[in-house]
């Protein structure tokens, strides 16, 4: 199984090297059967991020035709300013990642059965611009869920939201519990479990399903 996680120019470091770490452990306790990698939507490059110009370095391209996961990270950078002065706020950002060749390819991605897609922060906010994702049940940051309600999309405010073949999250540290959320779909909890216990983490909150009783008013 092949996990991949996004790289574009802005993205937020944490968004991608959180979920990288929680996948690359869980490889560990299931024998090396998921292999995680950083790509990008043009190929092998050096792509820098929205904080302070840290860079990482995509080792391949996007490849929609591998089975396992796709991973969109949220961006990084100020949250208010002008655009028309130069400022590239974190919509902005966003924005331009879902005006790229990314796009077609994520479009890709969701028509392979075999592929569960994901995301962090504004991850989402990309899919929901490219139009990827209307109608569907979603989270981001709790700044962009309108964002998320502007082009249609179900915006669920949990820190994981579980849509089937669509797994989001909120912001930035959320990564981490949607990244073990994964590990328990697909080996189970105890592999989950070993590796919460390894980095001493502990999952937060319950991960929201479209499933189950409606709660009445209050």
């Amino acid at each position: 199984m092949q996990a991949q996680i996004v790289l574009y120019d802005g993205f937020d470091p944490l968004d991608v090297i959180g979920p990288f770490e929680i996948l690359a452990a869980g490889s560990e306790f299931v024998g090396g059967e998921l292999a995680v990698s950083l790509v990008s939507a043009q190929g092998a490059r050096s792509v820098p991020s929205g904080t302070l110009g840290l860079t990482l370095p995509a080792t391949g391209a996007l490849d929609p035709d591998k089975a396992g996961c796709v991973l969109v990270p949220g961006a990084s950078g100020p949250i208010a300013g002008d655009p028309d002065e130069g400022v590239e706020t974190i919509p902005v950002l966003l924005a331009r990642a879902a005006g790229t060749e990314l796009s077609p390819l994520l479009a890709k991605a969701f028509q392979n059965p075999e592929i569960t897609m994901a995301t962090v922060c504004g991850g989402s906010v990309i899919m929901a611009m490219a139009g990827l994702i209307e109608g569907r049940h979603a989270v981001t940051h709790h700044l962009g869920l309108d964002l998320l309600d502007a082009a249609g999309v179900n915006a669920v405010a949990a820190r994981v939201v579980d849509d089937g073949d669509l797994v989001s999250s909120g912001g930035v540290t959320s990564g981490l519990d949607l990244a073990l959320h994964l590990l328990d779909r697909w080996y189970g909890p105890r592999i989950a479990h070993a590796v919460e216990e390894l980095f001493e983490y502990e999952r937060r909150g319950i991960v929201w399903r479209n499933t189950g009783r409606e709660p009445q008013e209050v």
